[in-house]
Parts: C-alpha cells; sequence; structure tokens
C-alpha cells in the first residue's frame, strides 16, 4: 500500500522542534505497528521527541494512537464500578498483592493487569508466580468471569491491548529514550485508557529507588498522566510517594508475597499498610465508594478471603508453603548507632543481582531470591546485629550483591534523627 507521509518528513518536523499534526502521529503510530516505519526511523523519531518534548495535544494523540493499535475491554456489563491502580515501580513495592483484593472487597472490581520486572524494580506477575500453581496469563473471557465471582485479577495484558506500546517499549529500552516524560505517561495511560477500567489511580515514586528521582519531575508524570486519564473519561487521580527507602523490610518476589499475606492478616511493616490504605481510599473514593473505611477488611479477614478466592481461581495454592531460597548471608551492622539511611536503589539492585529480577525480558528469575531488612530508618542498632539478610540460590551471587550495598546505608551517633519525610509526598487530581 502507498504511504500517507514519509517517515523522514515526520522525524524532520520534531527534530526541528515543530508541533506533530494529529495526521502524523496517526500515521507513524500505525506504520510503525505494522512494519511499514523501521526500527532506526522510529528511534531518530522517539530521540527527537525526547530532546524536544510534546505538547499536550500532542501525547494525548498519541496516546490515542496506541490505543487505537489494538482492542479496547469493556467492563459496563459487570453491574458494578471498576477501579486500577499503576505505580511507576520501586524496590519492595508489593502494594498491588494486598491492595486489589481489599478494594474488591468493598463491591468494587478491579481489573489489575500487571507486569514483570526488568532491572531493580520487581514485577507483580514474578511475584505472584512464586504461589505454586498460580497463572499470570488469562483470556478476556477468563478475567471477566473472574471479576464477576471474585471481584478481583492480577494477570498479564493481553496480546491485543495496545501493540503499538510493547514495540515502542521495547525499543525506547534499547536506544536511550526511556526517560522522556510524554513517552513514559503515554506508555502507561495508553494501556490503562484500553484496559477500560472506570477509575485510575497512580502511584508515582520519587527518590533514589524510583524513576523519577525528583519531586518536580515525578509532579510533571503525575500532571500529565492524570489530564490523559480525565481527557478519555476516566476518573484519575495520583499520589507521589516516597522511594528512597524500600517499602517493607523485603525485597524480591516470595519474600514479599509473605509480606503482603502479613497485611492481608492484619499485620505487616507500617509504610505497607499506611501506603495500602491510602491507595485504597483513593481507589473507593474514585469508584464512588468513599464512605468504606478499608482498614476494617484488613482487621476482620474479609480481604484475606478474597485474596485466597483470588489466587485459587488462577490456579494457585493460597494454603501452599513458599519457595524459599537455598542460601542466605547476612549483613551485620558494623557500629552502634541509629540507621539514618538505607538505599533504596542499592537494595533493589542487590536484589536483582541475587536472582530477584532479569536483565532480559527472557531471563528467568528465582522465586526465593531477595533481601530481607532486619531495620529502616530510625531504628538503633548494635555492633554485629544483622541489618539485612541475602537469599538466593546461587551463592556465587552474593560477591556482587555484596558490592552494590558497600555504602547503601549510614549509621550515625546515637540520638542522630534521620532526615525522613511523610511517605504519601502530594496528591495530584
Amino acid at each position: 500500500m502507498s504511504e500517507a507521509f514519509a517517515a523522514v518528513d515526520v522525524i524532520v518536523a520534531k527534530r526541528d522542534g515543530h508541533e506533530l499534526s494529529d495526521a502524523h502521529v496517526d500515521w507513524v503510530v500505525d506504520a510503525y505497528t505494522r512494519g511499514a516505519v523501521a526500527d532506526e526511523q522510529m528511534s531518530a523519531l522517539l530521540m527527537a521527541i525526547l530532546l524536544n518534548g510534546m505538547s499536550r495535544r500532542e501525547i494525548a494523540r498519541w496516546t490515542a494512537a496506541m490505543i487505537a493499535s489494538g482492542e479496547r475491554m469493556d467492563f459496563s456489563g459487570l453491574g458494578r464500578p471498576t477501579a486500577d491502580k499503576h505505580s511507576t515501580g520501586g524496590v519492595g513495592d508489593k502494594i498491588t498483592l494486598p491492595l486489589a483484593p481489599l478494594v474488591a472487597t468493598f463491591g468494587v472490581a478491579v481489573p489489575q493487569l500487571s507486569g514483570r520486572g526488568l532491572g531493580h524494580t520487581g514485577g507483580t506477575l514474578d511475584k505472584l508466580e512464586s504461589i505454586p500453581g498460580w497463572r499470570a496469563a488469562l483470556t478476556n473471557e477468563e478475567m471477566l468471569a473472574q471479576l464477576r465471582d471474585v471481584g478481583a485479577v492480577i494477570c498479564a495484558a493481553g496480546a491485543g491491548l495496545a501493540p503499538a506500546d510493547r514495540k515502542l517499549y521495547a525499543l525506547r529500552d534499547v536506544t536511550g529514550t526511556v526517560e522522556s516524560i510524554p513517552l513514559i505517561a503515554s506508555s502507561i495511560m495508553s494501556k490503562k485508557i484500553a484496559e477500560g477500567t472506570g477509575a485510575l489511580v497512580l502511584d508515582v515514586k520519587v527518590g533514589s529507588g524510583a524513576f523519577m528521582k525528583s519531586p518536580e519531575s515525578a509532579r510533571e508524570l503525575a500532571e500529565t498522566m492524570v489530564a490523559l486519564g480525565r481527557d478519555a473519561g476516566v476518573t484519575t487521580v495520583a499520589l507521589l510517594t516516597d522511594m528512597s527507602t524500600p517499602l517493607g523490610l523485603t525485597a524480591g518476589n516470595a519474600v514479599e508475597v509473605a509480606e503482603s499475606l502479613e497485611v492481608l492478616a492484619g499485620g505487616g511493616p507500617p509504610d505497607v499498610v499506611e501506603l495500602t490504605l491510602a491507595l485504597a481510599r483513593e481507589m473507593l473514593a474514585a469508584a464512588g465508594r468513599d464512605g468504606e473505611d478499608p482498614a476494617t477488611a484488613l482487621v476482620d479477614g474479609r480481604a484475606m478471603d478474597t485474596w485466597r478466592r483470588m489466587v485459587a481461581a488462577q490456579g494457585g495454592d493460597p494454603d501452599a508453603a513458599l519457595p524459599v531460597a537455598r542460601e542466605s548471608h547476612p549483613v551485620l551492622a558494623p557500629a552502634d548507632g541509629v540507621l539514618v539511611r538505607l538505599d533504596a536503589l542499592a537494595v533493589g539492585v542487590a536484589a536483582w543481582r541475587l536472582g530477584a529480577g532479569r536483565t532480559r525480558k527472557e531471563d528467568v528469575v528465582q522465586a526465593g531470591a531477595g533481601l530481607t531488612l532486619h531495620a529502616k530508618p530510625g531504628a538503633v542498632v548494635r555492633s554485629g546485629e544483622r541489618l539485612l539478610t541475602l537469599h538466593t540460590d546461587t551463592p556465587e551471587r552474593f560477591e556482587a550483591a555484596l558490592r552494590d550495598l558497600d555504602g547503601a546505608f549510614l549509621i550515625a551517633p546515637e540520638g542522630s534523627r534521620p532526615a525522613l519525610g511523610p511517605l504519601v509526598i502530594d496528591r495530584v487530581g
């Protein structure tokens, strides 16, 4: 077929700082998805976008073009409101696991399409796959049936959802164009809007273990995504949350599932509980259930009941023992004092080195790999006490992980106070 435009004309327009027309955007996204625009041409356009940015109109059109590249799901027949959550990724961020069944307990359907980990940020599907028998791949029909029966599903996005994004995401990863806010926002929101949820709460992480290192860049990303969602008719809000220190006391796969179960049983680390409840309240309010107190369902066991039904519906055994790594290695406090810093990025990279994450999409992760934290900033520690425990099936990985943790924590004299800010920094929307 003859093409409406030449790819080089679109590239040159953005290279020279011009806005792309709606027709340019529609054509180039479709043509790249079809294979009519080559990877090297799209790479040049992505770099031009990274360097010169996009207007609000361009971002909205780019997002719409990616949605139009595939199917859109429809949950209107469920007879209940839908709400979803998306996190921009962090270390120890297991919040989806207790959050989805918690919100579903209050009559809101939660269609949580999640991903796998790459690099230092963990993947929700990798964590859940440590549960014996649990499967991530569901058909649209299975997903709808589970939403009707259980109210919550956490699964992989189907191949028909925003296929343009899947191609663009892989290309951005190898061309140094991941950091563009217009490209990040359109990637996330094209999938979430195509997914068909009525309400969306975004957890935009800020800090060393996050993609966005500064509050300013995180706020810009949050505002861009909230605008895209609202323009598409999705009730959208965002929380900016701290990711300078890992969430909870675990980073990995099975260890994070175990911690999530503690939260669902009414316990768990205070920061994980706090963020789970903050996001649950936002999701319930966005879905029209703002009179409910989600904390009650953690205390009385209803959220745990929903979790068990959700896991079992996807083939998992909620009573099965979780995998445990064959080897462990302690990291001891070198002195008495107060732990004033524990760097999230270093912990995330160490977990990845131990086998909890992957370097390439095709890598296999270890279910038992990761870290357990025995102290968080603000805790008084004693020389020789455990600060961290490393877990892996392959002990030759310990050396590299320990190198990553060198300088990751700071112990100050007793009486010192860590510079701890709030977990929830701001709200957008």
